[in-house]
């Protein structure tokens, strides 16, 4: 409307004023709403052939969409395994910070796994004890059995001598005896080393290797019973939680709640993402300049700049399944998603995340313009296009007025 008012007053009003003054003739006598057409044919066939070139190019190098909000994420209450609630730590709608529990579970399994693991552990601390024990008694036993060899293989020696003397009170069979003796209590020396080679491998090895293991059985039982107990992840506020003490909760079928985050780039605090149509893939970059109009924050425009184009069109995604695509059921294009930040600190200051917004992107020529390099036809289109941009900021500003009026007169909300 505001386009086809601008573009009659170069176009319909002057070919009135020249039918009115030039050629004498009047409203209500030779002008009327039956002869308006062949009277005015030139204007009005200017105007709308002039309308329909303005709202071209201000729609295309100007684009503008309704699909525009601060989207947030929300991230749901819910244990790594099913259990029932034992205790409740906040309240529907309590503002918690990162870190805080929110619930636990009941955890009489986890306590009992915890208990066990560390009995495990006592059990191997005794065992090195005892092992440390065994080891000291196998080398007592060693020092008995050397002693008990050397003293053997004294006589032998001692009896030797007195028998290679020509002495008949030594018998060969006593020499055999005290042999055999040397021999036996060689092996009692042998098997008190293996003893204390074994005890050592108990207490070098094979001890610190379950002690070990029990270690991490007791923090595996420690962290499930960690687990029983669920806490904040980030700073928001807790939403949809209505739990009491003896519900049943699953990260499948029943989550807790929901968690709002109250800060960070996934709050709906800082961006606003916009759905543009794809004509404007061409337009709109990086650095574009943007103004927001949001529903929770009425007459106030916001100016904006875009921060990022999605590279692809969400539209023509493909994931497997055991359909065959049918391109003919595309029938949605799909939009341009654009994500946008303040131009300036604290922009969206008040205006709450989810909110419905209507955003208008500006084409700006200023630097291509003062590079110098351009044709005069070049420079002169340029510049209407950066001039008709004032159109689409009026119109934006006009909706801003007419919002509350829209939505709380004509559409009954």
């Amino acid at each position: 409307m505001l386009e086809l008012i601008l573009c009659s007053l170069i176009t319909v009003l002057p070919d009135y004023l020249y039918r009115r003054y030039r050629e004498g003739k009047r409203w209500g006598d030779q002008i009327t709403f039956f002869t308006m057409w062949y009277e005015l044919r030139w204007g009005i066939t200017a105007c709308l052939m002039l309308t329909v070139t303005l709202i071209t190019i201000v729609f295309y190098y100007h684009p503008s969409t309704t699909n525009a909000g601060p989207y947030f994420r929300t991230i749901p209450l819910l244990p790594e395994g099913g259990g029932r609630v034992e205790e409740i730590f906040v309240k529907n709608g309590d503002s918690v910070a990162a870190g805080d529990p929110v619930f636990s579970l009941l955890d009489s399994a986890q306590v009992a796994n915890v208990n066990l693991a560390e009995s495990q552990l006592d059990q191997i601390a005794s065992a090195f004890t005892q092992a440390e024990v065994q080891l000291a008694g196998a080398q007592a036993t060693l020092v008995q059995a050397e002693s008990a060899l050397a003293q053997a293989q004294n006589e032998l020696a001692k009896k030797s001598e007195l028998a290679s003397r020509g002495q008949q009170l030594i018998s060969k069979i006593e020499l055999e005896r005290l042999e055999n003796t040397i021999n036996q209590r060689r092996g009692g020396v042998e098997a008190a080393q293996a003893n204390i080679a074994a005890a050592q491998t108990q207490i070098s090895d094979v001890i610190p290797a379950q002690r070990q293991s029990a270690q991490r059985q007791l923090e595996q039982a420690q962290v499930a019973l960690d687990k029983t107990v669920i806490y904040a992840g980030v700073d928001g506020q807790v939403a949809q939680f209505y739990l009491q003490r003896g519900d049943y909760v699953n990260p499948i079928l029943r989550p807790a709640g929901v968690l709002i985050p109250s800060s960070g780039p996934e709050s709906g605090r800082f961006q606003i993402a916009a759905g543009f149509n794809q004509l404007s893939a061409q337009v709109i970059k990086p650095g574009t300049i943007t103004e927001v109009v949001c529903m929770s924050k009425p007459f106030s425009v916001i100016p904006m700049v875009v921060t990022r184009v999605q590279p692809v069109v969400a539209a023509g995604q493909l994931k497997p399944s055991d359909v065959l695509l049918d391109a003919q059921q595309r029938a949605r294009p799909g939009s341009l998603t654009v994500v946008m930040e303040p131009l300036y600190e604290d922009g969206l200051t008040d205006v709450m995340p989810g909110s419905k917004c209507i955003a208008n992107a500006y084409t700006s020529n200023h630097d291509l313009i003062a590079q110098g390099d351009l044709g005069l036809g070049q420079t002169l289109f340029l510049h209407m296009v950066d001039t008709v941009g004032v159109i689409h900021a009026i119109i934006l500003r006009m909706q801003a007025l007419l919002m509350p009026v829209q939505m709380l007169v004509f559409a009954g909300h």
